[in-house]
């Protein structure tokens, strides 16, 4: 398979992973989450889709970088092993937190999620650093998201 196909390919992955999750997001936010307490800081609605878009097409340039590379391939499945395994978290805890309507479990997730995009950004940099910068913005949102879901959770118990 040639550069260019890997490359899409590696995009459309988290993008279509994010565009499914934003499913569950958007039926939450339009009705159980406007009546929900909410901290000051919460950010508008408007930013969430630009910044998770932005995120999703780095996490898959970052996980083309790794398909790519000329590492061994014990090296690249394990990396790409954790990436799979944060995607998926990714995908649930948005559906824990607006299908589910369950902040406490969504913040269980997140943590664990945090922990997952972690090992994927160190297993990722084994492979090619790079692909581990690339991470970094997302683990940044996600921490900011952690502590988010845990505001809202409090003011909500």
């Amino acid at each position: 398979m040639n550069n260019t196909s890997k490359l899409i390919i590696s995009i459309i992955i988290p993008v279509a992973i994010g565009a499914t999750a934003g499913f569950f997001t958007a039926t939450g936010v339009e009705s159980w989450y406007q009546t929900i307490n909410k901290p000051s800081w919460n950010p508008p609605g408007w930013i969430f889709a630009p910044v998770w878009t932005t995120l999703y097409v780095m996490m898959g340039i970052a996980l083309f970088l790794v398909w790519k590379s000329n590492a061994s391939e014990g090296l690249k499945k394990n990396a790409i092993t954790f990436f799979a395994i944060q995607l998926i978290l990714n995908f649930f805890w948005s559906f824990i937190f607006f299908d589910q309507q369950q902040p406490g479990w969504a913040l269980v997730e997140i943590i664990i999620m945090w922990i997952a995009i972690l090992l994927t950004i160190f297993a990722f940099a084994k492979v090619n650093k790079t692909a581990a910068w690339l991470l970094v913005p997302y683990i940044s949102w996600v921490s900011f998201a952690t502590i988010l879901n845990y505001t809202i959770w409090k003011l909500n118990n």
